[in-house]
C-alpha cells in the first residue's frame, strides 16, 4: 500500500499488542506556560493554549532532532510529549530536492518499505505509548541531522486561509450573556470554535457558560476527566463560585499523579479521588461534570479534557442535563427514576469506583428528581466481568439496550453503522479478530429481531490532508494518536475509513475529538439510534470477549448517553439539514458531520501521530516531524 505518505508493509513487531485506548494531550497544550505548577490568571487575548503559535522557522533541509525541556511535558503519555516538542518547535515548509535525496537514503537504511516521497521510523518499544507516567522520553525524530543548526523564530505568525478571526481566542459576542438557546429535546451540545461564523456558534456551548450562573447558583461540583491543567479549569468558574469545593475524580498514578497534586496546591478548594485502574492499559477516560446548585442538580457528559487547547479550535460534543430538583424530604431513595433507569445506572458507574471521596454525591443523587430523563447511560469500567454482569459495560450494555429497546425496522440490513472517533486502538489481524466480530455485531443489533445482517460499516476518522487543512495545522494531529506500529499491523482497517467533512455544522476544520456512533438509514435522513461518548475505537474501552465468549475484559472508564427514539416516543430521529445556528428546539437530531460520510480516495491515508509529514504545509506553513 503506497501513496504521497509512505508505502507501508507489515512488520513482525510485537509492539502494542495490547489494545490501547490513548488520548494524546492536544499538542497545542505545549505553548501554555512551561511550569505547570504555578497558577496564572486566564488572558482571554492569549492564543497561546488554544492555538498552535504557527510561527515561521527556518530550517536546514534535514529534519531536526528536537529537545523539549522536560519541564514542559507535565501531563501524559509519550504521544502528548511528541506532539508537545513539535509545537514548541514548528518547522517551516521549504521544497527542497535535497530534503527528498536525504530522507530517501535514510529510508534505505530502514527496515521499512517506502516511497521517495515519505518515511517512517520503525521502532520497537513495547507500550510506550501507553505510558501514563512521562518517565519515558519523545521518540527520535527520523533521519536526525547529527549537527542541527539552531534556527532563527521569527514573531510573526504566517497567513492563515482561515481568515485572521482565527488568531482571536474570544471574541467579544463569544459569549451569551442570557440564557443560551436550549435544545430542550435531545439537549446535544456541540462546542463554540473560533474562527467560525458567528451562526455556528449560535446554540454551541463553551465550558465557562456550562459552569456560568445562567444554568445555577453552584455550590459544589466534581470533575472527572483525562487531562487536567488546574489553573486553567479554575479560571473558568466565574468570579463568585470559584473557590467553592471541586473534587477532581482522574487515573492519574505515580509521577503523574504527584504533578497533578502540585498543580492544585495554591487551590485550597480543590480535593481529588483517584480512580482504580488495576487492569494493564487502562485509563481513566470518563469525562462528566456533576453541577450541585442551591436549586437543585445537573450532569453534564462530555468528550473534553480540562485543558485549554480541547476548548476552541476542535469539534467536541456534550450531553447537558436538565436541573433536576431535590425530592421532598422523606422520599424513597428510588423515586424520581427515569423511564431510561438513568439514575440507578449513574448510581451504579459511581459505586463501581468504590472511591469514599464520592459517597456523599452519590447520596446527593439518591435525594434527586432524575425522571426528566430520556437518555440511556453506556458506561464502561475496569475488570473482568462474567455471567449477569458480562452486560452491564462497555459494548454488551450497549448490545442489551439495542435489543431491548430499539425499534425493529424493515430493511435494516441496508441501515449502515457510523463510528467517528479520535484514536484507534490495536483490532487484530483481520476484521473477524474484534470489528466484525463482537464489535459489529453488539452495532447491528437493533430491536429483538432474529436477523443478523451485515450492513456497510464506516469509520470517520481524519486522513493527513483533513488534519494539514485544519485550523491548527498539523498539531491537531497531536489530539489524534493512531500509530504507525498500530496501523501497520491492520492494514485492512483501512479500507473501511472517511474522510472528517462537517460543512453542515461549519465544522470541517475544526478537527474532531468528539466520538460518536450512530445507524443511520440508507438516504441518511433517519437514525435508528445516535450515540456520543468518550469511548474511541479500542478494545480498552469498549471491552473484548474472552474464554470462549464467557467473560468480557474492559481496562478503561467511559461514559457516554445513548438516544433511542422510543425514550421519546418516535419510531426513528430525522436527521437535521442545518444545526445551525440553533436558535430554537427542534426535533430533527443535530449530527456534528456531513451525511453520507466520504470515503477516503486512492491517494488519502488515515492520520498516523508519529511520522513525518514534510511534503505539503499545513496552514501556518509548518511541516510535521515527530521529534
Amino acid at each position: 500500500m503506497s501513496s504521497q505518505h509512505g508505502k507501508w508493509t507489515l512488520s513482525s513487531s510485537d509492539d502494542d499488542n495490547e489494545d490501547t485506548n490513548i488520548e494524546s494531550r492536544p499538542a497545542a497544550l505545549a505553548s501554555q506556560r512551561a511550569d505547570q505548577h504555578k497558577p496564572r490568571e486566564s488572558n482571554p487575548n492569549s492564543q497561546q493554549s488554544a492555538l498552535p503559535p504557527a510561527l515561521k522557522v527556518e530550517t536546514e533541509p534535514s529534519p531536526v532532532q528536537v529537545k523539549t525541556p522536560s519541564s514542559s511535558l507535565t501531563i501524559g503519555s509519550e504521544v502528548r510529549q511528541a506532539a508537545q516538542a513539535n509545537q514548541h518547535n514548528p518547522m517551516k515548509y521549504e521544497s527542497s530536492p535535497s530534503l527528498a535525496g536525504k530522507r530517501k537514503k535514510d529510508a534505505d537504511d530502514s527496515g521499512w518499505a517506502l516511497s521517495e516521497s515519505e518515511s517512517d521510523e520503525d521502532h520497537d518499544d513495547k507500550g510506550k505509548a501507553l505510558s501514563l507516567t512521562q518517565r519515558d522520553p519523545p521518540p527520535k525524530s527520523l533521519s536526525p541531522d547529527p549537527k542541527p543548526k539552531r534556527v532563527k523564530v521569527e514573531e510573526d505568525r504566517p497567513p492563515s486561509p482561515h481568515g485572521r478571526t482565527y488568531y482571536i481566542d474570544e471574541p467579544d459576542d463569544f459569549f451569551e450573556t442570557s440564557i443560551p438557546p436550549v435544545n430542550d429535546t435531545f439537549r446535544f451540545y456541540l462546542n463554540k470554535v473560533t474562527g467560525l461564523d458567528k451562526k455556528y456558534n449560535t446554540g454551541a456551548l463553551h465550558i465557562k457558560e456550562i459552569l456560568s450562573p445562567l444554568f445555577g447558583t453552584l455550590k459544589e461540583s466534581v470533575q472527572f476527566n483525562y487531562c487536567f491543567d488546574i489553573a486553567w479549569m479554575v479560571q473558568q468558574y466565574p468570579p463568585e463560585f470559584r473557590g467553592k469545593p471541586v473534587l477532581i475524580v482522574h487515573g492519574d498514578k505515580r509521577e503523574a499523579k504527584a504533578r497533578l497534586v502540585q498543580q492544585a496546591k495554591p487551590y485550597e478548594h480543590v480535593k481529588f479521588c483517584q480512580a482504580k485502574l488495576d487492569i494493564a492499559f487502562g485509563t481513566h477516560h470518563t469525562k462528566m461534570m456533576l453541577l450541585w446548585y442551591e436549586e437543585g442538580f445537573r450532569v453534564v457528559i462530555l468528550t473534553s479534557n480540562l485543558i485549554r487547547a480541547d476548548w476552541y479550535q476542535k469539534t467536541q460534543g456534550m450531553w447537558m442535563s436538565p436541573l433536576f430538583p431535590r425530592l421532598p424530604e422523606g422520599s424513597p431513595e428510588d423515586d424520581g427514576e427515569s423511564p431510561t433507569f438513568f439514575k440507578r445506572d449513574l448510581l451504579e458507574y459511581l459505586t463501581a469506583y468504590r472511591a469514599p471521596e464520592l459517597s456523599d454525591w452519590i447520596q446527593k443523587i439518591k435525594e434527586h428528581d432524575l425522571s426528566e430523563t430520556r437518555v440511556y447511560l453506556i458506561g464502561s469500567t475496569p475488570g473482568r466481568y462474567m455471567g449477569a454482569n458480562m452486560d452491564r459495560w462497555g459494548h454488551l450494555r450497549l448490545r442489551k439496550l439495542l435489543y431491548e429497546q430499539a425499534n425493529t425496522i424493515p430493511n435494516e440490513e441496508k441501515w449502515p453503522v457510523i463510528g467517528q472517533f479520535s484514536s484507534i486502538g490495536s483490532m487484530g489481524l483481520d476484521k473477524t479478530k474484534w470489528l466484525a466480530g463482537e464489535f459489529q455485531r453488539t452495532m447491528t443489533t437493533l430491536g429483538k429481531s432474529s436477523l443478523r445482517p451485515d450492513p456497510p460499516v464506516y469509520l470517520v476518522y481524519p486522513s493527513v490532508d483533513d488534519v494539514r487543512t485544519s485550523l491548527e495545522g498539523y498539531p491537531a494531529g497531536g489530539s489524534l494518536p493512531y500509530s504507525i506500529q498500530t496501523a501497520q499491523k491492520q492494514m485492512w482497517l483501512h479500507s473501511y475509513f472517511h474522510r472528517w467533512q462537517a460543512d453542515t455544522t461549519g465544522r470541517s476544520h475544526a478537527m474532531p475529538h468528539i466520538k460518536t456512533y450512530m445507524r443511520v438509514s440508507p438516504d441518511y435522513t433517519q437514525l435508528a439510534w445516535f450515540l456520543v461518548t468518550s469511548a474511541n475505537l479500542s478494545k480498552a474501552a469498549w471491552g473484548a470477549l474472552e474464554k470462549n465468549n464467557t467473560q468480557v475484559m474492559v481496562r478503561s472508564y467511559e461514559l457516554g448517553v445513548l438516544y433511542l427514539p422510543s425514550a421519546f416516543n418516535l419510531k426513528t430521529f430525522h436527521v437535521q439539514k442545518k444545526p445551525f445556528p440553533a436558535t430554537t428546539s427542534s426535533s430533527s437530531f443535530p449530527v456534528p458531520f456531513d451525511l453520507p460520510p466520504k470515503p477516503y480516495s486512492d491517494k488519502e491515508e488515515p492520520w498516523i501521530w508519529n511520522i513525518p509529514y514534510t511534503q505539503a504545509p499545513d496552514t501556518h506553513g509548518n511541516v510535521w516531524v515527530p521529534s
